[in-house]
């Protein structure tokens, strides 16, 4: 029985960097383009969301959610240089991006993928760590055949692999974008490629492909009581691994279970966790699955996962600075702060959450990377003290091999006088 698809959605997140002292200037420019939104949290609007996180999570990533009436109002009013200056003050702003109306594309120009583009997101922190992310869902149909392919193929279009291959089989179309080429386009512009705002390409997830985050509820025709998951274990691993329809890599049990997590409070919902994708699959057999579980998966979860992917760029980051052993007290100083602001043990009192925060920090071996820079800046430090020691030797030694000498001079110059 072909695999039918209810309800679904794709979330495709770019992440990349901009330098910390153009930081101010990228804010401005986002201000600057009339279709670019600073989001607003509101407590009543945004209950789910502010409650699910705790304070210190709130006042980080969420700054808007103290703001009042007053504040929003004076915010509005404000000159963009002077508001961008403001803003800079925050360690996230989030900007929603307004499309002039429902972007409709195609891929493949036959018997292609209809999809849209519902909603366009930029994730700015003030390390200089940012996130582009765009919400797609496919149209006119419902198989999940079309699903696995379409994010395959989309997941590419604006990484260097793309660019360094002629991807025939991806096509667009829309009055807002004449093709792929110039979607790509858009999104290089949106996160400052043409603005001489430099990514740094030695960290990993930068320049490569989108970080896919999908969720689908396929029919309960495919998926109940009597339809065992494992019917469609396949077709699962194919989806959280962002394969092709067409993929004929063999898969084990022991593969399925490195890839797979369950939950017990979910019976009929299987989440998939790599270092490149986050996958849920349900089944309509569950109401929640598309009455509340959607809904959250693409709120509170999202974010979750943002916070764990920024946690492991923002380490990479240092990771590699650590390599030029140059500005060492800086970059002592930036990692102690992240220990105390950011390496937190918890961020939620949600008892998914909870278990999602902590599956992601094991997926993208968190604690291993901050143990190994913390192993590192030991090492460094103490050659540093080393070398500076033996240049203190040094430099005591020769200041008293000079006194000696001049003593000496001046004992020889005392008996001459005798």
């Amino acid at each position: 029985m072909e695999l039918k698809i209810k309800y679904q959605y794709t979330y495709f997140i770019k992440p990349f960097l901009i330098k910390e002292n153009k930081y101010e200037k990228y804010l401005l420019s986002l201000l600057n383009n009339s279709n670019c939104k600073l989001k607003i949290f509101e407590k009543e609007r945004d209950f789910n969301l502010y409650s699910y996180f705790i304070q210190n999570v709130r006042d980080y990533f969420f700054p808007t959610f103290s703001f009042d009436k007053t504040k929003v109002n004076s915010l509005d009013k404000m000159q963009n240089n002077i508001k961008a200056n403001l803003l800079s003050k925050f360690h996230c702003n989030i900007f929603e991006y307004q499309l002039d109306k429902k972007v409709q594309g195609k891929v493949n120009e036959e018997e292609g993928i209809f999809f849209n583009i519902d909603k366009i997101e930029i994730i700015c922190l003030d390390t200089g760590i940012c996130f582009f992310i765009i919400k797609t869902n496919i149209d006119n149909t419902d198989k999940f055949s079309d699903l696995l392919n379409f994010n395959y193929m989309f997941k590419d279009i604006n990484s260097d692999f793309s660019k360094l291959k002629d991807y025939n089989n991806i096509k667009i179309q829309t009055d807002v974008f004449g093709n792929m080429a110039e979607l790509s386009d858009f999104i290089d512009n949106i996160i400052g490629v043409n603005n001489n705002i430099t990514e740094l390409k030695n960290i990993d997830l930068y320049n490569e492909r989108f970080f896919v985050y999908t969720y689908t509820c396929i029919n309960q025709d495919n998926w109940n009581c009597e339809e065992d998951f494992a019917n469609i274990e396949n077709d699962f691993l194919k989806y959280s691994n962002v394969l092709s329809n067409n993929s004929t890599l063999a898969f084990n049990a022991n593969e399925l279970k490195k890839t797979m997590q369950t939950f017990d409070e979910f019976k009929y919902a299987r989440f998939g966790f790599t270092k490149q994708s986050a996958s849920l699959m349900t089944s309509s057999i569950e109401i929640n699955n598309y009455t509340k579980l959607l809904f959250d998966y693409e709120n509170e979860y999202l974010y979750t996962l943002i916070i764990n992917l920024y946690q492991r760029i923002y380490l990479k980051k240092l990771e590699n600075d650590f390599k030029s052993k140059k500005d060492i007290e800086s970059i002592r100083k930036k990692f102690s702060k992240f220990t105390k602001e950011i390496w937190v043990n918890e961020i939620t009192n949600s008892l998914t959450g909870t278990l999602f925060f902590k599956k992601w920090k094991e997926v993208f071996e968190l604690q291993n990377i901050y143990d190994e820079i913390k192993n590192k800046y030991d090492i460094v430090y103490k050659d540093l003290n080393i070398d500076n020691n033996t240049k203190i030797n040094k430099i005591i030694l020769i200041s008293l091999i000079i006194s000696l000498l001049l003593n000496v001079v001046n004992f020889i110059a005392l008996i001459k006088l005798r």
